[in-house]
């Protein structure tokens, strides 16, 4: 399987194969059409207190990875989301986050190469 990374801004591309949005909140000023998603995986993405400390500034990315592969670990709704994954080639996973490299799309992608290999 192919794992791409990227910004929900970015325009979409036929590369991209299925499109997940891994954001617990939409993102500002996109529209559903837009944002030609497959699936919009809010469940799995961080809590919203993980969110927040992060965001804060009170954890930092190593931290917050941390604590954010716990989360994915303990969440019931995990094993459904790879089960839906692992039916695609190629999977875009995508935030709105600016720094995409400092966000929760690196940590869910390997997280997925790990389950699925």
């Amino acid at each position: 399987m192919e794992i791409f990374q990227k910004r929900i801004y970015d325009k979409p591309q036929s590369k991209d194969g299925f499109r997940v949005l891994a954001d617990r909140l939409w993102p500002r000023g996109m529209t559903k059409e837009k944002a030609e998603i497959d699936l919009w995986a809010k469940d799995i993405a961080p809590s919203n207190e993980l969110r927040k400390l992060y965001h804060g500034k009170e954890i930092d990315f190593k931290e917050f990875s941390k604590k954010y592969l716990e989360e994915l670990n303990q969440n019931p709704q995990t094993e459904a989301f790879l089960n839906e994954i692992k039916k695609h080639k190629t999977v875009t996973l995508m935030t709105s986050v600016k720094e995409l490299e400092q966000s929760e799309v690196p940590v869910l992608k390997e997280f997925i190469q790990k389950k699925l290999d």
